[in-house]
């Protein structure tokens, strides 16, 4: 759901499967603070999951962090 949203707006995103690979999940474990997936990154900056990422899309935050990124 959360690449759904993300790709109605736009976004290319760049998907990273930590599951398949130990050192990836264990990057993004060390970034998150968090073990499970997904977790979601807007230009380097964690946005949690897909819970916190429909939370900034419904307090229309979202799109400003997306503008923010494109630039």
């Amino acid at each position: 759901m959360a690449i759904r949203l993300l790709e109605e707006k736009g976004v290319d995103i760049d998907l990273q499967r930590v599951d398949s690979y130990p050192m990836l999940r264990q990057e993004m474990e060390r970034l998150s603070r968090r073990t499970l997936v997904p977790q979601i990154f807007i230009n380097g900056q964690h946005i949690g999951g897909h819970r916190e990422l429909l939370d900034l899309d419904e307090e229309g935050c979202l799109d400003n962090l997306l503008a923010k990124n494109a630039a």
